[in-house]
């Protein structure tokens, strides 16, 4: 039988997301859960991913329920070592558990899902030139994470607002701030966002594309 990874780039399980996988996997498949960030403290996140001033950045949750900015590039060369693993421990696909970019991940012989390669296609084929507005984690990916979305054929609005909470706009905020800005169609642009954070988009009253949910289905045809 087939064997899934899953690779969150902070501390696994993630209790937010591994629900959205059981409502559509086959019970019957075995799955393997990992972090990039597994069996680190705060202090060593901080010595060993500190995020750089003016350089990309991913924000992540901690098993204590916290939320973490961390290095993009630091991240991903940890992460890869991470696929490795999984993939040596015989899953034969392995799904990232992130909508950040990334550039020069890779696998040996298992199916890599990166939903930053997957959800901008796809996403460009469900608007269909409509006006699409992003909510993304942090106001500093909007220029980092930008160059993903060139497949849509007009250029997309953009909010911030993190799922994981804190300062700055809530998402509810946020979703009427591009409503109200012209957006049509609204996706909400990382993994921590769940159903929750979907039905608080929704009140601006516009569809709302969540990221988990698609990439969720998309990999169950593939597994």
């Amino acid at each position: 039988m087939s064997k899934l990874g899953t690779l969150t780039i902070g501390q696994a399980p993630r209790a937010d997301i591994t629900p959205i996988l059981d409502d559509v996997l086959d019970t019957r498949l075995l799955r393997r859960h990992a972090g990039v960030l597994d069996g680190l403290s705060r202090a060593e996140i901080e010595r060993g991913f500190a995020a750089e001033a003016g350089k990309p950045v991913l924000i992540t949750k901690l098993l204590d329920g916290s939320a973490v900015v961390i290095d993009r590039a630091r991240t991903e060369t940890a992460a890869q070592a991470k696929l490795a693993m999984l993939e040596a421990e015989g899953c034969s696909a392995i799904l990232m558990l992130c909508t950040g970019h990334f550039v020069s991940l890779t696998t040996e012989k298992a199916r890599l899902v990166e939903p930053d390669r997957i959800l901008p296609p796809t996403v460009a084929a469900l608007v269909q030139g409509a006006q699409l507005g992003i909510v993304v984690p942090l106001a500093e990916q909007i220029s980092s994470e930008a160059g993903k979305w060139a497949p849509l054929g007009r250029a997309p609005l953009y909010a911030a607002a993190s799922p994981y909470g804190g300062g700055g706009a809530s998402v509810v905020e946020a979703a009427r701030d591009l409503a109200g800005r012209g957006a049509q169609i609204l996706l909400m642009d990382c993994m921590g966002f769940v159903e929750r954070h979907r039905r608080e988009a929704a009140e601006a009253g516009l569809p709302v594309i969540l990221s988990n949910s698609l990439i969720a289905k998309l990999v169950s045809e593939i597994v």
